[in-house]
């Protein structure tokens, strides 16, 4: 009863049965003092450890468990050497809190240290180097196995998609004898990691024919999928089949789909998901401000933000980011200078890099370039290129060449291979007639071998994506998609559209500058 309150989230329930118990076994006491851990309650969980009578292995590990979850792994290794006696789950314990917080050496050396090793250990060493981006030695533990069971290949396959060797974590899949639906969702999340949606869908369908369950995660990464591609056709299929299995009662699940019908544009569904959720977490209040945010609803944003404060919940740097989005879509410059500082003197916000990138393009954006750049020059960390760069765009905005090249020279420095820093230059000198300038930027991008990528679009209908990058000619149905853009051109023109070619290439007759403005991309 006691681990049955404390798994609920009912920890006074869970203290008042055992306050009433004539007699306590360590059993109890260890019941006790996981739910507190559990439950975030750390510091009573320690206060009951040290007024147990009698402790056993099993109260030891909950603690060190406990304090490693919570990343207070000085308190975990104290612990942990004062142990008179250690099983292989209190050695994996301390082992997984090193590796979890990147700390690989010392888990490292107390996995050398462990007399017996088992899978549960070897997976979080693995773990732990792929974290790190040591590949290479998450192999060497992995290959050192006598025999490779479920939990350490699945270890080994989202080591091998975290660091970019997909090929090497499908390698490890195909060879294991037997897969669980958390080998699947690893394969799944790989595949979408390393953008290859359309593979990690095809995935979904093999998990399916192969009679594995989908569970709560499953349906999280596709899920997520269906928002990154704007596929709500096939995002609403997986939430009536999420339903049929019983899924959207999950919390993971239900803010996957508020943020998948966000990114698909239905913003009235995503709501509707909201408001029928039984619990909340931030991450729901920031994937549904976030939505409205993305989409123009700069006041519904901002109003959900404050609810979420007058409700208690705090706020954290996700939901700034949203907040100041909103601000930006909606021109709301004096209320982002607000939330700004509000939230991080009120909440005690340590503001990130992306936080002073977002105040950047609000104020660039509107024409707050003098504030701008004295907010750049006042940041207390090291500006990096995601900052310059919004002021970078702000000058292309408001043709501000002198600030523009500034940035750019930063820019130059921390990123000498982004194509972009060379265009949106370009296109400055080329707005303001400076030509030879213009040229320039494209001579000093061929000299690098920087190349700009073409950009794409997709789209979905009756469930196929249709892809299309800039001037396209591949579509199978591309000569029937230029006859419809040429209609809708010649009536915009009618209407009174003029096309407003500044910001496209310099270099090519304006009558060519109209016609890319008009391809698909």
């Amino acid at each position: 009863m006691i681990t049955g309150y404390a798994q609920g989230g009912r920890i006074e329930d869970a203290r008042r049965l055992f306050d009433d118990l004539s007699e306590r076994d360590v059993a109890a006491w260890n019941a006790m003092i996981s739910g507190y851990t559990q439950n975030g309650r750390i510091d009573d969980a320690r206060k009951l450890f040290d007024s147990m009578p009698e402790r056993n292995v099993v109260s030891w590990t909950a603690m060190i468990a406990g304090y490693a979850k919570y990343e207070r792994i000085e308190d975990a290794r104290r612990l942990f050497d004062c142990m008179p006696k250690r099983n292989v789950v209190s050695w994996t314990a301390i082992i997984s809190g090193y590796a979890k917080i990147g700390r690989i050496e010392d888990a490292r050396q107390l996995f050398n240290r462990m007399p017996v090793k088992d899978e549960f250990t070897c997976s979080a060493m693995v773990a732990g180097y792929a974290q790190a981006g040591r590949i290479e030695d998450a192999c060497q533990v992995f290959d050192n196995m006598p025999k490779h069971n479920v939990v350490v290949s699945t270890a080994m396959i989202a080591g091998y998609a975290q660091n970019g060797r997909i090929e090497d974590a499908v390698r490890v899949f195909n060879l294991m004898p037997e897969r669980n639906a958390v080998s699947w969702n690893a394969m799944i999340s790989g595949y979408a990691q390393n953008g290859f949606y359309e593979d990690a869908l095809k995935h979904f369908s093999h998990m399916q024919r192969a009679a594995v369950k989908a569970d709560q995660a499953t349906f999280t990464i596709v899920l997520s999928i269906c928002g990154s591609l704007a596929i709500l056709e096939l995002g609403k299929e997986f939430h009536g089949f999420a339903i049929k299995r019983g899924a959207v009662s999950d919390l993971s699940v239900g803010n996957a789909l508020i943020t998948m019908y966000a990114k698909c544009g239905n913003i009235a569904q995503a709501r509707e998901v909201f408001d029928k959720l039984g619990k909340m977490d931030v991450v729901s209040w920031n994937s549904m401000i976030a939505g409205y945010a993305q989409h123009g609803y700069g006041k519904e944003a901002l109003a959900l933000s404050e609810h979420m404060k007058q409700l208690g919940i705090e706020p954290d740097g996700i939901t700034l980011v949203s907040v100041l989005t909103a601000c930006n879509h909606t021109g709301l410059v004096d209320k982002g200078r607000h939330y700004f500082y509000s939230m991080i003197n009120d909440n005690s916000l340590m503001p990130r890099a992306e936080h002073y990138a977002c105040m950047v393009d609000l104020l660039g954006r509107f024409g707050h370039l003098d504030e701008a750049e004295d907010f750049v020059n006042k940041m207390p960390v090291e500006p990096n290129a995601a900052v310059w760069g919004a002021l970078l765009g702000a000058c292309g905005t408001h043709g501000n060449i002198q600030l523009g090249e500034r940035a750019a020279e930063h820019l130059f420095k921390l990123q000498p291979e982004n194509p972009a820093t060379y265009v949106a230059m370009s296109n400055i000198y080329a707005s303001s007639g400076r030509w030879g300038d213009a040229s320039r930027m494209r001579k000093m991008m061929r000299k690098m071998g920087v190349k700009k990528q073409p950009g794409y679009s997709w789209i979905e209908v009756n469930n196929k994506v249709h892809t299309f990058i800039k001037g396209d000619t591949f579509h199978p149905q591309a000569e029937k998609i230029y006859a419809v853009l040429e209609q809708l051109t010649e009536q915009m023109k009618e209407a009174g559209y003029v096309p407003d070619t500044d910001f496209v290439s310099h270099d090519i007759e304006e009558d060519q500058n109209e016609h890319i403005l008009c391809c698909p991309s």
